[in-house]
C-alpha cells in the first residue's frame, strides 16, 4: 500500500507527462505481479463499488474524533473533500517515523499489507459486513495507516479514487518498463478483465500476436478543429463524413459470436439485439467501427437514443419504438488480421465491401472540390439531425487516442442563450471552497423563472473568485448547500443540442450546457424567454442525411 500511496504522491505532484510516465514504470518494474493488476485497474480509470456511503463514513469520522459535531462538520464543508478530511483529522497510531522508511522497507516491516492484500482482505469483504463491524474495521485502517494512506484508503472506499491518468499513459508506463510496444499493452488493456496475477502476468508478457475473442482495439480519437479546414492542405486528400449524434461502438465478430462495445469499454451486446442480428452477416474475424444511432426510415435524436441508453434490459415496447442500427465508418479487421496500420482509403474500400455484402449501414462520404463547398455541406448538418463532419486524411492509419493530424471533427457552432442566475452551490475538491456550480433561467409566458440549465465551466479564475463574492453577499435564502441569488447577473449558455424533457420544469433539456460568456452588458430583462428557447427545438432533426 504504501508503494502505492507514494505513486500517488507522485503523479499528484507533476503536471509533466513524462514523469507521470517514469514514475508509474519504475513502480511496475518492482510491484508483485498481485499489486501490479490492481494499480493498473485504478491508474487506468476502474473503480471499485462503492463499499460504505458518503453519509455513513461522515458519521463514523464524527464519531473517530474527540471534536464536536459541527466543527468535524465545518472542517469537511471547507475541505471539500471526505478522503482528505480522514487524512487531516485522525490522528494515526503508527510511528510517525514510519513515513520517513522507503516503501518497500515500510511493507517489508509488516506495518501495512501490499495493495492487492489490503483491497482483496480487508476492503472488499466490508460489502458483507453489519454497520457495526464495518465502523470498527474502518476505524482501525484509519488509525494504523499513515496520512497519505489513510486518505486513499477512504478514496478507495467510496470509490471515488481519481488519479489523474490515463489509459494511455498507463499504456505507455508498462511498455516502457516490459519493452513491449505500446499499441501491444494499449490493445490488452481494452475490454473486460479482472485484476490478478495472471492477468498483470498476459499483460506484460511477450507479444505472441494473439487476440482474445471478444477484445476491442483502443478507439482512435478525433481532434476539433479550431482553424479554417484549408490549413489542412488541399481538400483533394481528405475524406469527409457527417458527424452522427450517437454513442461510438466496435462491432466484433469473431469464432461465431458477436461482441458489441461502447467506448467507455462497456460490453453493451444484450441491450442491442437489432444490431447483433446485423453482425451475424459478417464474415469471421471482423471488426468494425461506428456509431450506434436511434434509428426509424433514418437517424433519430439523440433524445431518443437516451431512452435506451444505461437500461440492461430492454423490453419488446421500446425495442419497438426506438430500434437502433450501427452505421460503420471504419474497419479495422478482416479475417482476423489487424488492419490498422492500412491508410485511411484502403480501410474505407475494405470497409465498402464488407457492408455490401452482410448489410450494414454505412456512413456515407461526401462528394466536394473544394474546402468552400465543403463548409456549405456543413451548413446543413443542423437541419439534418447531426453535429457537423468528420475530416480524415486519405493517408491516415488508425491510431490509439487523440493523436492529432489524422482524424478532425469540424463540428457546427453550439447554439446558445442569455439566462439568468438564480442558485450556485460550492464545488468540490480545490473548488470546495468556492461557488462554482451554476443553475441559470429564463422566464415562461406569465414572466416566472424557470430553472433552464446548469453550468459549472466556462469561467476563468478570477470570474470565479468574483462571483463567489458576489453570491456571498447577496444570498437571498439557503437550501442546504444551495444559494438562492438576485435573478441579476446574465450570462450567455452555449449548448450542443436541445429536447423535450419531462424531467425538467421548463419542459426542456440542453445537452452538454456551458457558460459562454459573463453578459456584464445584460440586465435580466433582456434575456432569452422561454418561447425564445422553444423555437431552437425545430433548428434540428427535420431530416435524416441516410433517410430513403
Amino acid at each position: 500500500m504504501q508503494r502505492f500511496s507514494a505513486l500517488y504522491q507522485s503523479l499528484d505532484e507533476t503536471t509533466s507527462t513524462n514523469a507521470k510516465v517514469d514514475a508509474m514504470a519504475a513502480y511496475f518494474r518492482t510491484a508483485p505481479p498481485e499489486d501490479g493488476a490492481w494499480a493498473v485497474y485504478f491508474l487506468s480509470g476502474r473503480r471499485l463499488k462503492r463499499l460504505v456511503g458518503g453519509a455513513r463514513l461522515r458519521r463514523l469520522l464524527v464519531e473517530t474524533l474527540d471534536h464536536p459535531e459541527w466543527l468535524t462538520l465545518a472542517c469537511y464543508a471547507e475541505v471539500g473533500d471526505l478522503a482528505e478530511t480522514v487524512a487531516l483529522l485522525v490522528d494515526g497510531d503508527a510511528d510517525p517515523g514510519a513515513g520517513r522508511l522507503a516503501g518497500n522497507d515500510r511493507e517489508a516491516a509488516g506495518q501495512a499489507p501490499g495493495l492487492a492484500a489490503l483491497i482483496e482482505t480487508e476492503l472488499l469483504p466490508l460489502g458483507g459486513l453489519d454497520e457495526a463491524e464495518q465502523g470498527e474495521r474502518i476505524q482501525v485502517w484509519w488509525r494504523r495507516l499513515a496520512r497519505r494512506e489513510r486518505f486513499l484508503f477512504t478514496k478507495l472506499l467510496t470509490g471515488a479514487l481519481r488519479v489523474g491518468v490515463s489509459q494511455l499513459l498507463v499504456a505507455r508506463a508498462l511498455a516502457s518498463a516490459f519493452e513491449l510496444p505500446r499499441a501491444t499493452i494499449a490493445h490488452r488493456l481494452m475490454g473486460d478483465w479482472q485484476p490478478t496475477p495472471g492477468f498483470f502476468a498476459e499483460l506484460t508478457g511477450p507479444d505472441d500476436g494473439s487476440v482474445a475473442v471478444s477484445r476491442p482495439y483502443p478507439f482512435f480519437l478525433a481532434s476539433p478543429l479550431e482553424k479554417a479546414p484549408d490549413a489542412l492542405g488541399p481538400a483533394a486528400g481528405w475524406l469527409a463524413e457527417w458527424k452522427w449524434d450517437g454513442i461510438r461502438a466496435q462491432l466484433i465478430r469473431r469464432r461465431g459470436r458477436t461482441f458489441l462495445w461502447s467506448r467507455g469499454e462497456e460490453l453493451i451486446t444484450e441491450r442491442f439485439p437489432e444490431v447483433v442480428a446485423q453482425a451475424e452477416r459478417l464474415p469471421d474475424g471482423t471488426v468494425l467501427d461506428g456509431e450506434l444511432v436511434a434509428w426509424h426510415e433514418g437517424v433519430l435524436p439523440f433524445a431518443e437514443l437516451q431512452r435506451r441508453l444505461g437500461r440492461k434490459r430492454v423490453g419488446p415496447k421500446l425495442l419497438e419504438a426506438v430500434p437502433v442500427r450501427l452505421i460503420a465508418y471504419d474497419c479495422l479487421e478482416i479475417g482476423g488480421r489487424d488492419v490498422r496500420d492500412s491508410p485511411q482509403v484502403v480501410r474505407r474500400a475494405s470497409l465498402e465491401q464488407v457492408a455490401a455484402a452482410a448489410d450494414i449501414e454505412l456512413s456515407p462520404l461526401l462528394a466536394f472540390d473544394s474546402w468552400t463547398a465543403l463548409a456549405a455541406t456543413r451548413d446543413q448538418s443542423r437541419a439534418l439531425g447531426v453535429e457537423g463532419l468528420m475530416l480524415k486524411r486519405g493517408d491516415a492509419v488508425y491510431e490509439v487516442g487523440r493523436r492529432r493530424g489524422g482524424w478532425w471533427k469540424w463540428k457546427v457552432d453550439p447554439l446558445s442563450i442569455d439566462a439568468v442566475l438564480i442558485y450556485a452551490q460550492a464545488g468540490h475538491g480545490r473548488r470546495a471552497s468556492l461557488f462554482t456550480d451554476y443553475t441559470f433561467a429564463v422566464p415562461d409566458d406569465a414572466g416566472e423563472l424557470k430553472p433552464i440549465a446548469k453550468a459549472y465551466s466556462g469561467l476563468n479564475d478570477a470570474e470565479i473568485r468574483e462571483l463567489d463574492r458576489w453570491i456571498r453577499r447577496n444570498t437571498l435564502e439557503r437550501f442546504g448547500p444551495v444559494r438562492a441569488v438576485p435573478a441579476e447577473q446574465v450570462f450567455e449558455i452555449s449548448f450542443e443540442g436541445i429536447a423535450e424533457s419531462s424531467r425538467h420544469k421548463s419542459g426542456l433539456a440542453l445537452r452538454f450546457p456551458r457558460i459562454r460568456r459573463w453578459r456584464r452588458d445584460a440586465d435580466a430583462a433582456s434575456i432569452d424567454s422561454l418561447a425564445d428557447v422553444r423555437r431552437l427545438l425545430t433548428l434540428g432533426g427535420s431530416a435524416s442525411p441516410l433517410a430513403d
